[in-house]
Order: C-alpha cells, then sequence, then structure tokens
C-alpha cells in the first residue's frame, strides 16, 4: 500500500470516528473571535486561546478550508483569517515586504461581499454590515488590540442566546459548499483511490513539521518545470482527486498536531509522532478495533518520555511486556490483549524548503514491531544502568552528536537508527563509529554511550556479522584482547585516583584514545607508571589496597597472549569491547569498597 493509500486510510477511520472536518474544511488554530452586533458593529472580542501554560495555546477550529498562498497576491480565507485580511492591520515591528498593508483587507472586504451579495442570514448581513463600515484606524479601540495582531480571528454572532461561530451557520455552510463544488477542476482517475473525479490542481499544505514553513509545506508539488511532463500543469502530472487530496493531508497533519499531554516542563507530547534527528517520525495503525490503544502503546514504546507519574508507571509496564517477548495489551486496560496482526505504519518527513521529503516509510505489523523493540531494548542491555525507562531514539542520537545537540545530528544517521530498530535489521555502522568518535573527543564514557556500542556488537554478533559476543555486566572470564584492555585500563586509571587523588588530567584524558586503538603504544608506558602509583599507595600505608591492585592488574592481564599481551591495533569491534570493558570495570567496586561509576540518570533536557 503506497503512503497515500494508507493515509486516505487512516482518515476514513477518523472520519468514521468523527474527528476529522469533511471535505472543504480544515482543522485551523485561531487566536481570537469578534462578536459582531447586527448593526455590525463589534460587540465584544473573546480570547480563544487556553491559558496555564507559558505561551497561550490558540483553539483549535474546523472552519472552512485555508490553502497556499504563493507569491504576494491576496488570497483571503472564507470568513477567517489573519488580522491582515480581516481588519486591516498588521504588526509594523514584523513587517518585511514592502506590499500595501491595505491591500489583503480590500481583497478581504471584495470577495467576502461577492460571496455573501444574496445571502439573507441575519449573522451573515451583520458581517456585510461590519465589512462595510469597519475603518482599520478604529483597530486600537477593540479589546485585546495588542494581542491580536496578526493572530488568526474568526467571527461569531449573537442571537438571542451565547453567540455562535459565522461559519457554523447553514447559511453559511450551503455557501460555502456550493463554492467548493463549483471550484471543483478538471475530470481524471485518481492514483489513490482509482476512482474518477475532480483532480486537485494544488494539494493543501501540511503543517507541523520542524524547519518546514509555519505556514505549510508541500507533500506533493510540481513547482518547477523540470517536475512535469507531456505539457500538464501542476496536479495534473500525477491525478489525485479533491477528495484524496484533502484526505490524506488532513490525516497527516491530524498526526502531526494530535498530542497526548503536557509535561511538567510545559512541552507537548505527540501522541502519533516522534522527532528522530530531523526526521519529523509519525506513525499509525490500521485495524477496526483497538487501533487507538496500538498507536498508544507505539507512542510510549517509541518515545518514553511520560507527562505524569502515573503514566510512568504504565510505560514502564508496557515496555517490560514488550522487552520479554510477552502479548502486550492495551496500555489503558493492561489485562486486554492486542491483536499481534494489526497493521502498522511509519512516515519518516524532513523540510525540504516549501517541500516535504520522504525520509522513511515502513509498513508492519504490531506484532513484528513490538517483537523488533523487544530486541532493539535487550540489544540495548548494559549492568548498571541509570535509567529507570529505555533511553528514546532521540537520547540515542544526541550521543553521537558535537556538543551533544540534536541539531548536530547526521540526518542519515536518524532514518537509518531507525529503520533498524524496527526492521530490525543490523544497526548503521556509523552509530558505532560516531559514539567512538564522540568518546574520544570529549572522553565522557555514560551508561548510554556505553550501552549504544554494547548494542552494536550484540546485534552484529547475534546476526552473524561478529564472531564474539558481548557481556551485559563485568565477565572477568572474558577472554577478548579488547575487553580485557579496557578492564586494565580502568583498574590502572583507578591506582592513578587512589595514589594522587583527582588531577588535572588523568591517564583517561591523555591516553584513553591511544589505549583503545593501539595498545602496544601506552599500555607498557601505563604500566611503568602503575608501579609508581602502587608504591605511593603502599608508603601511604595501604600496603593491602595496593596488594589489592596488584592482584587485579594481574588477573586482567591473565587472559592476555603471553610474551605479546599488547596488539599493535584494535579493529573498530575491539575497540567497541574496549570500551564496554572500561565501563563494566570501571563501575565495579575495589577493594576499598570504592565505585567510579559515572552513570548519569536520563532527563529529558532535549
Amino acid at each position: 500500500m503506497t503512503i497515500l493509500q494508507s493515509l486516505v486510510g487512516y482518515y476514513e477511520r477518523l472520519e468514521g470516528e468523527g474527528a476529522v472536518p469533511p471535505v472543504g474544511y480544515s482543522s485551523e488554530k485561531i487566536s481570537f473571535a469578534l462578536v459582531l452586533a447586527a448593526s455590525g458593529d463589534v460587540e465584544d472580542v473573546i480570547d480563544l486561546r487556553a491559558q496555564g501554560t507559558k505561551r497561550p495555546e490558540p483553539k483549535v477550529l474546523v472552519v472552512p478550508a485555508s490553502f497556499k498562498r504563493p507569491g504576494t497576491a491576496s488570497n483571503p480565507f472564507f470568513l477567517w483569517d489573519k488580522t491582515s485580511y480581516v481588519l486591516g492591520v498588521v504588526d509594523a515591528a514584523k513587517k518585511t515586504s514592502a506590499k500595501d498593508p491595505l491591500q489583503d483587507h480590500r481583497a478581504f472586504v471584495e470577495w467576502h461581499l461577492e460571496m455573501l451579495s444574496e445571502a439573507d442570514d441575519e449573522g451573515l448581513q451583520a458581517l456585510l454590515a461590519f465589512l462595510r463600515r469597519w475603518d482599520p484606524a478604529r483597530y486600537p479601540e477593540l479589546r485585546h488590540a495588542d494581542e491580536m495582531l496578526d493572530q488568526n480571528v474568526v467571527f461569531m454572532f449573537r442571537s438571542g442566546g451565547a453567540p455562535g461561530f459565522l461559519h457554523d451557520r447553514p447559511a453559511a455552510r450551503r455557501i460555502w459548499a456550493n463554492r467548493v463544488a463549483s471550484s471543483n477542476g478538471e475530470q481524471g482517475i485518481c492514483l489513490v483511490t482509482g476512482e474518477t473525479g475532480p483532480v486537485a490542481r494544488l494539494h493543501p499544505a501540511i503543517k507541523g513539521v520542524p524547519g518546514a514553513q509555519t505556514s505549510g509545506a508541500s507533500f506533493v508539488s510540481f513547482n518547477l518545470d523540470a517536475f512535469t511532463s507531456y505539457g500538464k500543469e501542476q496536479g495534473a502530472n500525477a491525478p489525485v482527486s479533491e477528495r484524496a487530496a484533502h484526505a490524506y493531508a488532513t490525516a497527516l497533519n491530524t498526526l502531526l498536531s494530535k498530542t497526548r499531554g503536557i509535561d511538567a516542563k510545559g512541552r507537548p507530547h505527540y501522541a502519533n509522532r516522534v522527532q528522530i534527528g530531523d526526521a519529523t517520525t509519525v506513525f499509525w495503525a490500521e485495524a477496526e478495533e483497538d487501533a487507538g490503544a496500538a498507536e498508544r502503546m507505539m507512542s510510549w514504546a517509541l518515545d518514553p518520555s511520560p507527562t505524569s507519574e502515573d503514566e510512568e508507571a504504565l510505560i514502564r509496564t508496557v515496555l517490560q511486556k514488550i522487552e520479554v517477548g510477552r502479548p502486550f495489551a492495551d496500555p489503558d486496560e493492561l489485562g486486554r490483549t492486542l491483536d499481534p496482526e494489526t497493521r502498522f505504519y511509519i512516515l519518516g518527513l524532513s523540510p525540504n524548503a516549501a517541500r516535504l521529503s520522504v525520509r522513511f516509510y515502513l509498513q508492519t505489523t504490531l506484532g513484528d514491531l513490538a517483537r523488533r523493540l523487544g530486541e532493539h531494548y535487550r540489544d540495548l542491555r548494559i549492568e548498571p544502568h541509570a535509567w529507570t525507562l529505555p533511553p528514546a531514539l532521540w537520547r540515542l542520537l544526541r550521543e553521537t552528536a558535537a556538543q551533544g545537540e540534536l541539531d548536530n545530528v547526521s540526518p542519515v544517521l536518524s532514518g537509518e537508527l531507525a529503520r533498524a530498530i524496527v526492521t530490525g535489521r543490523r544497526y548503521p555502522r556509523s552509530l558505532l563509529s560516531l559514539t567512538l568518535i564522540r568518546i574520544r573527543a570529549d572522553g565522557e564514557i555514560n551508561d548510554v554511550r556505553a550501552a549504544i556500542v554494547r548494542a552494536c556488537l550484540a546485534r552484529d554478533y547475534r546476526q552473524g556479522f561478529e564472531q564474539e559476543d558481548v557481556p551485559v555486566s563485568l565477565d572477568p572470564g572474558e577472554t577478548n584482547p579488547g575487553y580485557r584492555l579496557g578492564r586494565l585500563f580502568a583498574i590502572l586509571e583507578k591506582a592513578q585516583r587512589a595514589a594522587l587523588g583527582d588531577v588535572n588530567a588523568g591517564i583517561r584524558d591523555k591516553y584513553f584514545s591511544s589505549a583503545s586503538a593501539n595498545p602496544a603504544r601506552v599500555f607498557p608506558l601505563l604500566l611503568r607508571g602503575a608501579q609508581d602509583h602502587l608504591g605511593k599507595i603502599r608508603s601511604s600505608g595501604k600496603g593491602g589496597l595496593a596488594h589489592w591492585f596488584d592482584q587485579a592488574i594481574g588477573e586482567a592481564m591473565a587472559g592476555l597472549p603471553a610474551g605479546k599481551p599488547f596488539p599493535a591495533t584494535l579493529s573498530m569491534a575491539d575497540q567497541g569491547r574496549f570500551v564496554v570493558g572500561y565501563y563494566h570495570q570501571r563501575s565495579a567496586r575495589t577493594a576499598t569498597g570504592e565505585s567510579d561509576d559515572a552513570t548519569a540518570t536520563l532527563t529529558d533536557e532535549a
């Protein structure tokens, strides 16, 4: 099934639930409502925004559909728009174009006078009166004038009781329905549905993809001659019916905007969307029953960021079931098992100027997806770790980025990693190499980085790309040279600290990179220095501790080849084992009970 077909299927599911606007309408963020009196005067201005967060959130209303407005031409929306169109005012501080500030308002007035010329509804008559009499110079008299600038505004009319939206009045809906029907274009066979119908010339905009234009970007477009063929224009090059275009765009906009809660920092968490590097990833299920429950479960699995303590407990229960491969249940009713054959779709999008690029598109089943995620969690296992929930994808990617900034994540890596996780394929090799590069660059070896390294090696071994496995926790019996040398390096570092305390530049700062890549060049030097450190420990009256370090060094070296214990170089895989061995040994306690475990508790910093 193609992307557009599956999105149209999702729209039809939402349409059956009454959760999406019909053809000709769209869900838009509206901030204020002008309440009109029968005379056309503005009776009041109502702030529709939700308060209680750092930034008031506009109310999402179903209104006559918006459309793209390329260029500088003025194209008003029906019965709602920004203040430049509705009231003829713009924020002068944000104005960047040389366009006449009243041009948009004049277009709004002229078009509505034409559209409503035969309307006899008292609400629409009030709007006509307002448009004929409104003077932009009176804008400062309006309530909320400062906050309303450049926001979307809609009209209300009071007829007896509470005011109602003008666009909901039957007369307004009839006028708009006639307009939509009359604007249908050329007939053709829709490539999505296979049905004959009016073909969409321009497709609706997709909003909510970070990095894309805030007014919306195109998912299907032909904005250059190079994209066209046979002399066809715009949508005729790949005919999609008006209804299918509306359906896929509405479905995609719903996936991008639907939230499941606000966390303690005021950040929204999305129900069907996660951010993976620069790719905005949406997912949805296809099932007659429990599709919503399957999506909730996968939302937690792909981005385990709880918005409350109760949700964290539920997420932990769900992920534990996934990790051990147990049947998964409705996250809201944990006793009810979900159908593993539920179809599941994952779509990764990234901005590309005025368009959207498809980074990846995957089709699978809920059972396969849960199985792959369970494998991913098991591959990430490492002891000790500091997380209460498995690290999300963005947390893994951040460990590969310079300065820990998600903006520095390789866009290719993010897509490849997501694909590897949901398909069970080999992790991208760049994941291991970039993690090792970051470790060498900043010297930080935390539990997430160690887990990434172990996951790459464990999956490669499970799939036959490596001949040796890598332990989850400290394994004194492991004889791999990389792992042994990593342990030895951690012991030597601890001996230095026991002898000298904290120093400005320890052996990890100076030698970790070369020790993990070229052991023969570094370890003889480190062992000579260790004897000095042990001597200092003994002279301070800690002969027992010095003896313990001596034994530990001997035990770590016992598994190395006699005569030539230090190889000239280590392969990338053995450099990874070096990191894991170092992490395990550093986290182990010494004879004095000391532990140098530097694991960091995961936080939602990004």
